[in-house]
Order: C-alpha cells, then structure tokens, then sequence
C-alpha cells in the first residue's frame, strides 16, 4: 500500500514540530524552574496562590491572561508557554503545508478543506470562538 505523499509530508512535519515544541518546553521549564529568567511570581510565593481561583490568582500577581503572555517576553512563565504554543500551533503549520502541496497539485477541492481547517484554527487561536 502507498501513503500518498501529502500524509508523509504531514506526519514529517508533526514529527518536526513536536520535536520543536517539546525541545522548547523543556527548555524554557528549566530556565524557569532555575531562574535563569526572572519569574512573575517568585516561586516561594507558588504554594500560597495555588488554591486561588485563576481570577483572583491573576488579580494577585498580575499574571497575564490568554495571549497576553507574549506581550510579556521578559518573565519565566513566558519561556514555559512558548513550548506551549509552539506545540498548539504544529496542527496549523501542517494544514498549511498541505495547503501548499495541494495548490501545486491542483487540487482545488482539498486545498478548499485545508483552507477552511487553517481558518477554524485561526478563529480558534485568535479567541473568537470559544
């Protein structure tokens, strides 16, 4: 049986941007963890927040909320959900190639579905659907 090469060039790039976002979390969990960045919320104060509700956590500390984060590069936290959305945005990027290899294809109809998939994840990214 032969995979058609849009799944293999789908599966590569997952493969890729797994990696890629895994390597990044780890990364930035341990330069938050050792404080090689400065953190938002000085970990001594971690155990007196934890039971607050995120509302109340986030008055407390000034963390930030949704993508408000990258506004924020210069804190711990940032570099931990970097991995994060580089994980979340690996779905996106593979639809995207797809859309690429479709549009040399000519694949019309498929190019019109990967379209329409990369535009629900951006109205998913972006908060307008929740």
């Amino acid at each position: 049986m032969t995979v058609p090469v849009e799944q293999e060039e789908y599966a590569h790039w997952v493969e890729w941007g797994t990696w890629a976002g895994l390597a990044a979390l780890v990364a930035g969990f341990l330069a938050y963890v050792l404080e090689v960045v400065e953190p938002l919320v000085p970990h001594e104060r971690l155990p007196e927040l934890w039971h607050l509700p995120v509302e109340h956590y986030a008055a407390q500390t000034g963390a930030p909320r949704g993508w408000d984060w990258v506004a924020q590069p210069g804190w711990g936290e940032s570099l931990c959900m970097v991995g994060i959305a580089l994980l979340a945005l690996v779905t996106l990027a593979c639809y995207l190639r797809l859309v690429v290899s479709y549009l040399r294809a000519g694949a019309r109809l498929r190019t019109a579905l990967a379209l329409a998939q990369v535009l629900v994840l951006l109205a998913a990214i972006s908060g307008l659907v929740a």
